[in-house]
């Protein structure tokens, strides 16, 4: 049996990767144990993140945004495109290079800290019982092997919910890797799931000519975001992207036939409709990947919706065994996996690691873009918080005025006797970078007043956070 490892991660995502690294920049000996494997059955680390999540559909993100611009924008700037057209498989060849070159990085930034990398699927298989090392079973094929370490980070990340009578085959019911993965445009595409992936994906084909009509079960649109920055979104992506929502859709049937899918349901706009369309995207959120994890070989605590329970610091109810990521409480989110990873490694090295879940920010990469921290509207009442709320619309910025992206609105909220900022929501374009000084001002208990004093620069998006920062004390200048 090989060396033990001071520490085994298992997964190699956002937060597994990101562990292992600062693992191994602690001085501890590491091994990062991954099962991915691209299309062409390689191990490709970077877990669904990198793979089939944020990096790939950002790409395709971007070149259908493009071609939307260069068909629908461009003449207001007095640029003239004839006979345009694009090219999917070449969008796809794209997204993939990218996410080669990403996945490809991470394995070199692995061998670059000295991180031993073993591909397999890893079983938790026994130890743990007094200074005894835990155990992993890892099966790559026909080759086992053994690796025990005296720390276990688990990091195996979210797989799409499935729906029993919806099979996936991603020929005509697509998940959200074969969304990513189509290499023509269908003339009709239906979307269960009017959330991140569903609202993301349904803006790729629909920017490329597809017809796309989303069904949210809930009765209200985004019902994770402010109420005000849901009706302002949905009432953009209806009229500018042309997406079509429809809201409390139960579904009651769905059946798939050689060309096309049968989408039974009722809805209270219209009560009982029948949707027909070339392909089906199931985007009805993800669940963590803990099933064949070997949780019950050694009483691993794993909840009904099979979650890992772990404590403020990751900590699992067994001795030196962390779990992070999308397997435990609070967001899906990569961003708040790799902090969650980098605060264990430090905690495993004697460190004070910290996440603070209250200042996590959440993107969603439509056009316009929608991002938001900490806590809504709707949340500060039903808590019976008292706030003041300024805000300010990028119509009246200089920036975006220039840009020609004037939809949307930046909110700040502030408690009503401290300024402390309870929470900033923005939809417009660029926001996913804005919501980055809205994170740095939370994190540091900053006031609106705090950022109602900072100089920002002019002409830029940022002033249109500064402007609702002044808002809540109700002297916005330029509106």
């Amino acid at each position: 049996m090989s060396a033990i490892f001071d520490v085994a991660v298992i997964g190699a995502g956002p937060g597994g990767y990101v562990a292992a690294i600062r693992c191994a920049q602690l001085g501890l000996n590491t091994v990062c144990i991954d099962e991915w494997k691209n299309p062409q059955g390689k191990p490709s680390l970077g877990g669904t993140c990198l793979n089939v999540g944020c990096i790939p559909s950002k790409a395709l993100l971007e070149s259908s945004e493009n071609y939307e611009r260069a068909a629908g924008k461009f003449a207001a700037h007095g640029i003239r495109i004839e006979n345009l057209s694009f090219d999917v498989p070449t969008m796809i060849a794209r997204k993939d290079k990218i996410v080669s070159a990403f996945t490809g990085g991470v394995a070199m930034l692995l061998k670059k800290n000295k991180v031993t990398s073993i591909h397999g699927r890893g079983i938790l298989f026994s130890g743990g019982d007094g200074d005894t090392p835990w155990q992993i079973a890892v099966s790559d094929g026909d080759k086992k092997e053994m690796v025990e370490a005296r720390h276990v980070i688990i990091a195996t990340g979210s797989t799409p919910r499935q729906l029993p009578f919806a099979p996936v085959d991603n020929e005509r019911i697509l998940d959200s890797a074969g969304a990513l993965a189509l290499t023509d445009v269908p003339a009709r595409m239906g979307v269960i799931g009017g959330g991140i992936i569903g609202l993301e994906m349904g803006s790729v084909w629909r920017r490329l000519g597809a017809e796309v009509t989303i069904l949210e079960a809930l009765p209200g649109f985004l019902a994770a975001a402010d109420e005000q920055v849901a009706k302002e979104a949905r009432k953009l992506l209806t009229r500018e992207t042309g997406l079509v929502i429809q809201t409390g859709a139960t579904i009651t049937g769905i059946s798939a036939g050689e060309n096309s899918v049968a989408v039974e349901y009722a809805a209270p706009e219209n009560g009982a409709a029948k949707l027909e369309v070339d392909k089906l995207i199931i985007a009805v959120g993800r669940v963590p990947n803990t099933a064949g994890l070997g949780a019950e070989n050694i009483g691993l605590k794993v909840d009904e919706r099979g979650y890992i329970e772990v404590d403020d610091h990751c900590r699992t109810n067994l001795r030196n065994i962390y779990a992070i990521g999308d397997v435990v409480r609070g967001p899906m989110l990569a961003h708040k996996a790799s902090e969650e990873g980098v605060a264990v490694a430090e905690t495993i090295a004697g460190q004070d690691g910290h996440v603070n879940l209250g200042t996590i920010p959440s993107i969603i990469y439509t056009s316009p873009e929608i991002a938001w921290v900490g806590k809504t509207e709707q949340e500060l009442k039903a808590a019976g918080v008292s706030y003041k709320a300024g805000q300010f619309p990028f119509m009246a910025n200089g920036r975006a005025r220039a840009l020609g992206e004037t939809g949307g609105f930046v909110k700040v909220l502030a408690d009503a006797a401290t300024d402390r900022i309870l929470g900033v929501h923005m939809i417009g374009p660029y926001v996913s970078e804005m919501i980055a000084e809205a994170v740095v001002a939370m994190e540091f208990a900053a006031s609106s007043e705090d950022i109602a004093r900072i100089v920002h620069a002019h002409p830029s998006l940022s002033e249109v956070l500064h402007e609702a920062a002044l808002g809540v004390e109700k002297r916005a200048i330029h509106i």
